[in-house]
């Protein structure tokens, strides 16, 4: 078989393989006449067979832009550049409004010499839209969350520039208190989407040290009651012969607080802040990434309603967040990319009264590099 470009294929075999790919194909020859496409083709476009083979695929498939230019005048395969092979992938608009993903191989029959074939893939663009809407909301939702503290932080600010005599002390610190507290909120989600973007390039640096697990959870305990939680919400069960944590202690503290803040937002009565040797699939899953002693489990539980069974495998995907509509849905995705980047893994549970119990395994020993 002849396999040089712009070559003719045995076409049974070649429609044999176009079956195979997961886009709609469409091959015109040399006078722009459309051969041949595939089933998924078919299916992408909407349109049958016969409307399309032996038709001019520059009249059969109206391509425009999205302020209407009509793509094939502006691509003009045959009588445009000879050095030219093809097109990256478009967003282009079928007569009718159907939207598609376009890409275009030109097949020459020898260098610098006129196309004899050109090859169009078309995938539906559904997906991407999908993909788009999702952006668009997080956006959304990222502005709104970015404008309510800055909006608080911007009348604060004012109000105690022009009447900072009216004021007491105690006015004057509750205000400023309180613009401190937002910007703390503005510094959470900026860093949550820097940890977002560094996760999904694979950019997410780890510098782990043995940590006391108690002493851990002591500390966001005071910090908690500090901003105004009753000590009574907290239970702390950390047994005395614990062995330390190998985790970045900034990390494990961005984790932790934000499983503690999503119990306090989304659970109700106590909290437990709980650890324990590893057990089960967790240690088995430690060992399997090369920890050969044993890891540790943190965990966090609330007494509330819970995360349905059914909810459970997307809980950690990003943009979740479930019936609630007051957060980014980045918080439990963050806290997945982070603790995996420890080497370790993370799952919901239902827990002992009910609410939603998150367990983290954790290794109990340094990494190779630093072993």
């Amino acid at each position: 078989m002849d396999y040089r470009p712009g070559a003719i294929l045995d076409p049974e075999r070649a429609a044999m393989a176009s079956e195979l790919l997961p886009d709609g194909m469409i091959a015109a020859e040399a006078d722009a006449r459309i051969s041949f496409l595939n089933r998924r083709a078919v299916q992408v476009l909407g349109m049958k067979p016969r409307d399309l083979v032996g038709r001019d695929i520059r009249e059969a498939l109206t391509l425009r832009d999205s302020d209407g230019t009509d793509w094939w005048e502006v691509t003009d395969p045959w009588r445009g550049l000879n050095i030219r092979t093809g097109h990256r992938e478009k967003f282009l608009m079928l007569e009718g409004g159907l939207e598609v993903l376009v890409t275009a191989k030109y097949l020459r029959p020898a260098r610098n010499q006129p196309v004899n074939r050109v090859i169009v893939m078309v995938r539906d663009a559904e997906a991407r839209r999908r993909l788009e809407a999702d952006h668009a909301a997080l956006i959304s939702t990222v502005a709104h969350e970015l404008r309510s503290p800055l909006t608080s932080v911007k009348g604060f600010s004012s109000t105690l520039l022009r009447r900072w005599d009216r004021f007491t002390d105690d006015q004057k610190r509750l205000m400023i208190e309180t613009i401190e507290a937002d910007a703390d909120r503005v510094t959470r989600l900026i860093t949550e989407l820097l940890d977002i973007s560094r996760i999904d390039a694979g950019r997410l640096q780890i510098r782990p040290q043995p940590v006391d697990v108690a002493a851990v959870y002591g500390r966001h305990v005071e910090r908690a009651v500090a901003s105004g939680q009753d000590r009574e919400r907290f239970a702390v069960d950390v047994p005395q012969d614990l062995p330390e944590v190998w985790a970045d202690p900034d990390r494990l503290d961005q984790i932790l607080s934000n499983l503690i803040e999503n119990a306090f937002r989304h659970g109700d009565g106590v909290v437990t802040l709980a650890a324990s040797k590893a057990c089960g699939d967790a240690q088995e899953l430690l060992e399997s990434k090369g920890h050969h002693r044993q890891g540790i489990d943190l965990v966090v539980s609330d007494q509330g309603k819970g995360i349905p069974d059914d909810h459970r495998d997307i809980v950690f995907s990003r943009f979740w967040h479930g019936a609630s509509r007051g957060s980014t849905g980045l918080g439990l995705y963050v806290v997945k990319g982070l603790v995996e980047a420890h080497g370790g893994q993370v799952q919901v549970e239902s827990a002992a009264g009910g609410g939603a119990q998150f367990r983290l395994s954790l290794p109990s020993e340094p990494p190779d590099y630093l072993a």
